[in-house]
């Protein structure tokens, strides 16, 4: 596959905002070639950088939207978009973080993102992973997931900040309102957010498992994110807690937090187990691909009350084989679709089509 990017814009002070598939290949000259395959699961061999708008297949944009927009340089990025359209060049762009951005509909564009609301977006933004070191290598040292025994009722885990407190609540709606206010009387660029406490709607969450008599609860919460972890060691000790708690469940919650998508979901899928995927009208990767009902418990945004008889339902059409099965193949998906590599390769056959 060959691949234009213009080099003038990259700029390596802000390289959390360099597009994903370039940032492998963006290291010093030391970086070797099987290092870039340990960290990164891409080589030098992959893709093909050519020096010309015209012999590539893609072009992309090497920075994010957001580095365009708080740099003020979007007549930048818009112009190099424009050269595009001239040759008639698809064009990947990014947009990161947990907050959407104003961008023209480019005929030719593909805008990938973690965060958004599906039914407010244009087809040309695309559900993108949140890109994830392996837990199991990093964390246990091995690539094969812990087995889970079989029980009638199931296991539903979660390890992470939430909140039933009405202040809380509260706090996090003012300062969501405060955000919106500033966007319409323009002092803040990023689009409005629904009036959702993510803390609150993850306690909401967990209190409704908690109710249900079919399912066990394996709840460890917090009232700071990752347990108000400062050190190295006290992040990797919540790391670690983190995925002792998925090791011992066979599903779990995942819901959106500050921004509309979760992390959880992508972390749940490398672990080997099951997500109970909130649906808050998020944007998954690949959704015309990727059967994402078959691999999680999916529950309407409406339908919390409901989360326990979902998974109790979901759990009692498995047989043990089948669980087993199941969690064998999110772990897969995980490893062959959702990881830099694979994400892209998919990419290009269903977007280049």
């Amino acid at each position: 596959m060959t691949l234009y990017y213009p080099k003038k814009h990259i700029n390596n002070q802000f390289r959390r905002d360099i597009f994903p598939l370039l940032k492998p290949f963006l290291k010093p000259e030391t970086f070797t070639d099987a290092e870039r395959m340990a960290l990164y699961g891409v080589s030098d061999q992959d893709y093909k950088f050519v020096n010309t708008i015209q012999d590539a297949k893609v072009a992309i944009l090497p920075m994010s939207w957001n580095y365009y927009y708080s740099t003020n340089q979007l007549s930048v990025a818009k112009d190099f978009i424009e050269d595009t359209q001239k040759y008639n060049k698809p064009i990947w762009i990014a947009m990161l973080g947990d907050f959407g951005l104003p961008i023209p509909d480019y005929s030719n564009s593909v805008v990938f993102r973690a965060s958004g609301y599906q039914s407010k977006l244009s087809n040309s933004h695309q559900g993108m992973p949140v890109f994830i070191n392996d837990p199991l290598q990093t964390y246990y040292s091995q690539s094969h997931i812990f087995k889970r025994p079989y029980h009638k009722k199931p296991t539903i885990g979660f390890c992470g900040q939430a909140s039933t407190s009405a202040i809380t609540r509260a706090k996090e709606l003012v300062n969501i309102a405060g955000r919106n206010l500033a966007y319409y009387i323009k002092q803040r660029p990023y689009k409005p957010e629904k009036l959702t406490s993510s803390s609150f709607f993850r306690g909401q969450s967990l209190r409704a498992c908690q109710q249900s008599t079919l399912v066990r609860t394996n709840f460890i919460v917090r009232n700071q994110y990752r347990a108000g972890a400062k050190t190295v060691a006290e992040r990797h000790a919540s790391s670690v807690a983190f995925y002792d708690n998925m090791k011992t469940s066979d599903y779990i919650i995942c819901a959106r937090g500050a921004g509309n998508f979760s992390v959880r979901l992508y972390e749940t899928l490398a672990m080997g187990r099951i997500p109970v995927y909130i649906n808050t009208d998020g944007l998954l990767p690949l959704q015309d691909t990727i059967d994402w009902k078959k691999h999680m418990v999916w529950v309407e945004e409406d339908e919390l009350d409901m989360i326990g008889q979902k998974v109790f339902d979901f759990h009692a059409n498995l047989n043990p084989n089948q669980f087993d099965k199941l969690c064998q193949e999110n772990r897969m998906l995980w490893k062959n679709i959702l990881q830099l590599k694979g994400f892209f390769n998919k990419a290009i056959e269903t977007f280049l089509k």
